[in-house]
């Protein structure tokens, strides 16, 4: 099994590079995703949220009102701290079941873990190759105003509530390009994807007696 981490700031294009690689073959392991089922309805984890910030930040049905619990702990990075230290043990918890599905399926599977926040959960050397979609803060904060509908300040304050580029880049295996259109980063995936089959091959004749 092939291991790959996948990250990259908010708006980068990292969800692009996700959905090519799953296309591709890639067994896709989504943090966002996971994120979600971790704070269910009924979920220790939401219970421990409601505790820490209130009720407010459930919904008329009783779910996790996204946005409310948004405007708190973007706007402060204690707030968001103790979000993450509830959410993230149940979300390592549950790609760890997924890993282990995708390789009994699969032992030679390649499994992409795409995590917005790897750096900043200290999981950079977790992988055998950590790829990083990069395109710069200013143009991700045009992006997120322009397609998400965020103001200038939200979008600066979701930008600033990650680590910066340069904490990323510096542990990158593999750098993707964001900059441009959707079409040019898949390209760049694809070539990716040839290298790293060319690498397993490698490796697997290496291994043959």
């Amino acid at each position: 099994m092939q291991r790959i981490g996948l990250t990259g700031g908010i708006a980068a294009g990292k969800s692009a590079a996700a959905t090519r690689l799953e296309e591709l073959g890639a067994v896709l392991i989504d943090y966002d995703v996971l994120a979600r089922e971790a704070v269910a309805p009924g979920t220790v984890a939401l219970g421990d949220i409601v505790e820490a910030f209130g009720p407010e930040v459930l919904d008329a049905e009783g779910a996790l009102d996204r946005a409310a619990l948004g405007a708190v702990v973007f706007a402060d990075l204690d707030a968001l701290t103790r979000l993450n230290d509830i959410v993230h043990p149940c979300v390592r918890r549950l790609s760890a079941e997924r890993e282990a599905a995708a390789a009994t399926a699969d032992p030679g599977a390649v499994v992409v873990h795409d995590i917005p926040l790897l750096v900043e959960t200290g999981q950079a050397d977790a992988f055998h190759v950590l790829v990083v979609v990069h395109a710069p803060a200013e143009l991700r904060v045009e992006r997120l105003v322009e397609q998400r509908g965020l103001s200038p300040e939200e979008a600066r304050g979701r930008v600033a509530a990650q680590v910066d580029d340069e904490a990323r880049l510096a542990v990158a295996d593999v750098v993707l390009d964001g900059t441009g259109t959707v079409e040019a980063l898949r390209a760049q995936v694809d070539e990716l994807w040839a290298r790293l089959a060319e690498e397993r091959a490698a490796e697997l004749a290496a291994e043959s007696p």
